[in-house]
């Protein structure tokens, strides 16, 4: 599976899978084919900002009243000027701390981000609106919830458990494999073989990239994974943070911090492990994460890098100032800190120094909480032939084992398109 990228960000993913032909009548050999899968374009097809800048307009004004604890307390007001009527928004102190930490990265952001659009725009991933218009294009069909695959998790749960199987790992050998519940939950799934396979889950096909394994399970059945006798080299978090439109909505579950904290990362850690965890722009999460999460683990922070979001046109999809939503998000790195020396893996291998305020650029998918994948831009950074883990993983990645209870979601076969066979 590799990516079509620019700016070394991930745009679409190519997988590969073979098939043989019957033996010829003489008892020649068998011949290889390769099927190339497509993960679909058009889900990249953002053409427009989601909010227009027109949109946020604002006059802002600022005065000071006095507070009985501290003495003076600073109030920040902004006045939305619509078209019948002009309202005051007085901001809390978790939105004052979100303006402040924008202001320190704004520059940052606006002058890295412009650099690398203008490189694709001149390489042509990305084109001017006037090149391309919106033709009329017809909506997105995207396949159902497929096997509601948390709901699925929560039905595992109730299964017989078979305590000797608990520790092998389900190594697919068939090219069309039918997988139960029962077999998914209970064992790591593998795919050691060059090819990507495709597995059967109650009636619905999906594809395992080459070199990839998988646990699907959720926080409460980690021990499969644990089981598995790896320690990783690489850790890539994306967890389901809490927050308020996610709280309105009983479409999506969250953590709470102390969950989170709970995620059993030392004893998946590998000496010197190299830790990645995406973040919303809400300060409560970053400083949670900086001052509470990565101590409890041991893990030292090495660097914040931003995801910019941008349209097919090189503008962002949000406006760079709004008061709302920000066109990016953040990533903290980390590396965890051996208390007793152990051996590092590939200690021989000399690897870059990981830099600070690092930016990815790129197109969104617009599929709900579909993130870049990170393997391409980390590999400067790691060590190769190392064993790398995302978790609460969405889709699966080549030489990656990924964990989450919707870890088949985006590998469903209706994401991809399949081009022409060639020998």
């Amino acid at each position: 599976m590799d990516s079509v990228s620019s700016s070394g960000v991930c745009a679409a993913f190519i997988a590969s899978d073979s098939s043989t032909k019957p033996e010829n009548d003489d008892g020649g050999n068998y011949e290889m084919f390769t099927r190339k899968f497509v993960f679909r374009p058009e889900l990249f097809d953002v053409t427009k900002p989601y909010i227009t800048p027109a949109v946020h307009k604002e006059c802002q004004q600022s005065n000071e009243k006095e507070d009985l604890m501290n003495g003076v307390k600073k109030e920040i007001s902004i006045s939305i000027i619509g078209k019948k009527r002009k309202r005051c928004v007085v901001f809390n102190q978790g939105e004052l701390d979100a303006m402040e930490y924008h202001t320190k990265i704004r520059e940052l952001i606006l002058d890295g981000s412009l650099q690398l659009i203008q490189e694709g725009l001149k390489s042509g991933f990305l084109y001017p609106l006037f090149e391309k218009q919106d033709k009329g294009s017809k909506p997105i069909t995207l396949p159902l919830d497929t096997c509601n695959l948390s709901e699925l998790c929560e039905m595992a749960k109730h299964l017989p458990s078979l305590n000797e199987m608990e520790h092998q790992t389900l190594q697919l050998v068939e090219e069309d494999t039918s997988v139960t519940e029962q077999d998914l939950f209970l064992r790591v799934v593998e795919n050691n073989s060059s090819f990507t396979k495709v597995i059967t889950l109650m009636g619905q096909k999906y594809l395992l990239p080459p070199k990839s394994s998988f646990l699907l399970s959720d926080i409460s059945c980690m021990q499969p994974l644990l089981n598995y006798r790896k320690t990783f080299d690489v850790i890539v978090i994306d967890p389901p943070w809490q927050n308020k439109s996610v709280k309105r909505s009983n479409r999506y579950s969250y953590l709470s911090p102390l969950q989170i904290k709970q995620i059993p990362i030392p004893k998946l850690a590998a000496p010197n492990c190299l830790l990645v965890t995406w973040v919303t722009n809400r300060q409560k999460h970053l400083r949670f994460i900086k001052e509470e999460l990565y101590p409890s683990w041991s893990v030292e922070v090495v660097a914040e890098w931003h995801w910019v979001k941008i349209t097919n046109s090189g503008e962002f999809v949000f406006p760079l100032d709004s008061p709302h939503k920000k066109p990016y998000e953040g990533l903290i790195l980390g590396r965890v800190q051996e208390k007793t020396a152990l051996p590092l893996r590939n200690a021989d291998v000399n690897v870059l120094p990981i830099p600070d305020h690092k930016l990815i650029v790129s197109v969104p998918c617009t599929l709900h909480s579909h993130k870049p994948p990170l393997a391409e831009v980390l590999k400067d950074y790691i060590k190769p032939d190392g064993e790398y883990l995302e978790l609460f993983a969405r889709n699966l990645q080549p030489g990656w084992t990924s964990w989450g209870n919707e870890v088949l979601k985006f590998q469903h076969v209706d994401y991809f398109i399949a081009l022409e066979s060639g020998s």
